[in-house]
């Protein structure tokens, strides 16, 4: 009994944060959350990341790696979609079978799918970011990348779709396929970590000019 009051304790808070997140909501970051929610937007920042591996590791290590943060995206975003959704059942905020629904703010009509713990966009997100954290362990570049996937997270509850415990729980799922592929790449291909990693303003520009072109894009 205690433990189910203090699951549903857990709950009534997770829908008050959600409720206090989605509920500061204004036409100019409406269309901003919703199109830096996008997946098809960050694809300059991915191919500057590409960019980077290549441009410091030999083409067999950087393609490894590039083996590595796919096996890690497939691992986090498989498991949190066809294994434990099914299974725990959490209807998102905006569907529309969730009473919570009616309280939430809608943004362009985009309710996501019928569950959403855990958040995929979350464990995505942070499997990219944790394994180039362990990758190139640079503090300004794992600043940079912690902020675009917690952003990301905010987006996503801004829009009503994730409760912010489907974001957690997304974010240490990708932690988990980040630390299991990393390790493997690490003792299949015997990784050592340059001294230097050259470039990494070109992923950090870009990603920032992505984010500048939203802003003014959500002007208009």
């Amino acid at each position: 009994m205690l433990m189910t009051d203090f699951l549903q304790l857990l709950n009534d808070l997770d829908s008050q944060l959600l409720l206090a997140i989605n509920g500061l909501h204004n036409p100019y970051f409406d269309t901003f959350m919703y199109a830096y929610s996008g997946k098809w937007i960050w694809i300059p920042m991915y191919a500057a990341l590409v960019y980077v591996l290549f441009r410091n590791l030999s083409w067999r290590v950087a393609l490894a790696c590039l083996v590595g943060v796919a096996l890690t995206i497939t691992f986090a975003d498989q498991i949190g979609a066809s294994v434990i959704r099914p299974w725990v059942e959490r209807l998102r905020p905006a569907n529309l079978e969730n009473p919570l629904s009616e309280y939430v703010h809608i943004v362009n009509g985009y309710r996501g799918g019928s569950y959403g713990f855990p958040s995929c966009h979350a464990a995505n997100t942070f499997g990219l970011t944790f394994y180039l954290m362990f990758l190139i362990r640079r503090r300004g570049f794992t600043l940079f990348m912690c902020a675009w996937a917690l952003l990301t997270c905010y987006s996503r509850s801004y829009l009503g779709v994730h409760y912010p415990g489907d974001l957690l729980a997304g974010a240490l799922l990708g932690l988990c396929g980040a630390a299991l592929m990393y390790g493997l790449f690490r003792w299949l291909v015997g990784y050592r970590r340059p001294q230097h990693f050259k470039d990494l303003w070109v992923p950090m520009v870009t990603g920032g000019l992505t984010v500048a072109g939203m802003l003014v894009y959500a002007a208009f």
